[in-house]
């Protein structure tokens, strides 16, 4: 079916070209980065992790939002997600190749990336999250294949691939819940040390990726002849909706014992997100407009005459996936860095080249994207026909 990748309008070249400029700017940036290391970054000995690992944990939410289409598909026949279940599996597959080359730039050394297989440890939550994000996109991609192969053909998928089918929905929860672990392990940092870190991962992740799907899907509307289906779009509203209030109760859940507790350790985080600390405020207004975009998402969801707007549908998900983002990304990472165990603050920014190398993965990760979902839409219309 690769063929189908290499036929494509004016319109179509020029957003691979622009894509492929993209790679080439971040891949000429990256190789500063390989040859004088991290130090063009804006991280230091106190923020560690910065805006490529933020990405890589708000793009692990994205591949794991695509199994609520695989679950009421499979699990419970729901035929209404017949159209939109190879879109899903698809997003999660570029989603995955894009969280994976967030790791490999954040390394300084990527060989180091080897020493997860070569000295393997069941102690370390490194090891069990390579194996869930291999294993995850592995199965995306075999499941999704074979099934836009058959219905090409017109025929059933093989038998095999149901059980790996049955075996991706554990698959898909264990990323973001072992990326949670990963956090949530730390002692040392109050921020993160709950918990409810992996039930709140996963309901930003059950909220960030179908809303980016139905966003898929209106530019698909637009661009090709598939018809993605508005009542399948409509579902995914509102298991949307669900989820951001979940995660915005969650949050206020961890507001409340912050507060309440008035622990020192845990609430100077909250205090630094929210309402700034001893006068550093860089992430302030980030957190409120991530809020404020989050719960103004959820209310326009609730509301059915407003969720039912086909105008106003894709706009309530874009607010909720940029929302997310700053929740999930620059809010959760930073915030556990800053102020430090020793209460130092050390703000923390992305550098221009940071931003060129990351772009050049997020390139990277719609390339696969486009291609994949250029193969669905067209076989998807050729059966059609």
């Amino acid at each position: 079916m690769l063929e189908i990748a290499i036929k494509g309008s004016k319109h179509y070249w020029l957003w691979i070209v622009f894509l492929l400029a993209v790679m080439g700017a971040g891949a000429v940036v990256y190789i500063d980065q390989f040859t004088n290391g991290l130090m063009i970054t804006g991280m230091s000995r106190d923020v560690s992790w910065g805006f490529y690992i933020a990405n890589f944990t708000y793009l692990v939410g994205v591949a794991a939002g695509g199994v609520m289409v695989v679950i009421p598909f499979y699990l419970h026949d729901y035929e209404k997600f017949h159209r939109i279940t190879i879109l899903g599996e698809f997003l999660a597959v570029a989603a995955l190749v894009m969280c994976l080359l967030f790791i490999v730039v954040d390394l300084g050394q990527p060989i180091r990336m080897l020493n997860v297989l070569l000295y393997p440890s069941p102690r370390s939550m490194l090891f069990y999250d390579m194996l869930v994000l291999n294993g995850y996109l592995f199965l995306n991609i075999v499941i999704g294949w074979k099934v836009l192969e058959a219905e090409r053909n017109q025929v059933e998928p093989p038998a095999w691939t149901k059980p790996l089918i049955y075996l991706s929905i554990p698959f898909a929860i264990g990323i973001h819940t072992v990326t949670a672990y990963l956090y949530c392990g730390l002692p040392g940092r109050g921020f993160w040390l709950t918990a409810v870190l992996a039930p709140r991962f996963l309901a930003s992740a059950f909220a960030a990726g179908p809303a980016f799907l139905i966003i898929l899907c209106y530019i698909i509307r637009k661009f090709t002849k598939f018809d993605p289906g508005w009542d399948a779009m409509q579902t995914l509203s509102k298991i949307v909706c669900w989820a951001i209030i979940t995660n915005l109760f969650f949050f206020l859940c961890e507001v409340f014992v912050v507060y309440y507790s008035n622990i020192p350790g845990h609430k100077v985080h909250m205090q630094y997100l929210l309402f700034g600390y001893h006068g550093y405020t860089a992430l302030v207004p980030w957190m409120w407009t991530s809020l404020t975009l989050m719960g103004t998402g959820a209310i326009f969801l609730i509301i059915p005459k407003l969720r039912n707007n086909k105008t106003l549908l894709p706009v309530t998900c874009a607010m909720i996936v940029f929302g997310a983002w700053i929740d999930k990304g620059l809010g959760m990472i930073s915030g556990g860095f800053v102020p430090s165990p020793l209460h130092h603050v050390t703000e923390y920014g992305p550098t221009g080249k940071e931003v060129i190398i990351t772009l050049g993965v997020y390139a990277t990760g719609f390339l696969v994207l486009t291609i994949l979902y250029k193969l669905a839409t067209t076989v998807k219309e050729e059966v059609r026909g």
